[in-house]
């Protein structure tokens, strides 16, 4: 896919973070991250050939944290987001069943503005108020785990990728999706933000929608 004039995009943006990886040893860290980002991808391969999608149709790009990760969503796609979060917070209860220590990761979606360029190395990297305004989220102080905190932009882009994609609203029920009220509260900078607590009764790993965007509930994992 290529980029738009001015490498802006707007989409879903994912922001995945290990919950106090800052106060494990610096073996565990790297054992950890190794684990994890291999896991993901393993994952992110899988949904890929069950969905017969390239992944440049899916994804535009991962940015690291040092503690977790950007992932920056196609903007096709824009409203899978939070589902593909979902599944990534899914996926972290094996990891947490592999090594002790680890505390299990938090998650958060919002839906904003970014902007491509090539970094030092020739990678394509990105910048934008959207990935901060992610950031914002994961001070939300009520988080609990198994959930993923959702902005409410992200939400309404839920909504309408669910308005469009029947068959994912179908199978969102059948897995029990629940959401909170919307959470109202102030970030560092004291700027109000507010957030939906999202998460799944029935958890699991959802395939996004084919390149053609046809039917995934006889293909989930």
């Amino acid at each position: 896919m290529s980029s738009n004039k001015n490498n802006e995009w707007t989409t879903d943006i994912i922001l995945t973070d290990i919950i106090n990886f800052s106060k494990l040893e610096a073996k565990q860290q790297l054992e950890i991250i190794n684990y994890l980002t291999k896991s993901y991808s393993k994952m992110i391969e899988k949904m890929l050939l069950n969905s017969n999608m390239p992944l440049n149709k899916f994804i535009l790009g991962f940015i690291s944290t040092g503690d977790g990760f950007f992932c920056i969503l196609n903007p096709r796609l824009k409203g899978y987001g939070i589902i593909l979060a979902l599944s990534f917070n899914h996926f972290s209860e094996y990891i947490a069943k592999k090594y002790p220590y680890f505390e299990g990761v938090r998650v958060a979606v919002h839906t904003g503005k970014l902007y491509e360029f090539t970094d030092i190395l020739g990678n394509r990297n990105y910048i934008g108020d959207g990935l901060n305004n992610c950031s914002r989220y994961l001070e939300f102080k009520n988080y609990t785990i198994s959930t993923v905190i959702a902005s409410d932009v992200a939400f309404e882009s839920l909504k309408k990728f669910l308005s469009i994609h029947e068959d994912f609203e179908l199978l969102l029920s059948q897995r029990e999706f629940k959401y909170s009220a919307p959470h109202v509260f102030k970030d560092k900078h004291g700027n109000e933000k507010k957030g939906i607590m999202v998460w799944l009764r029935k958890a699991g790993i959802i395939n996004p929608p084919n390149t053609n965007f046809n039917s995934i509930i006889q293909r989930e994992i």
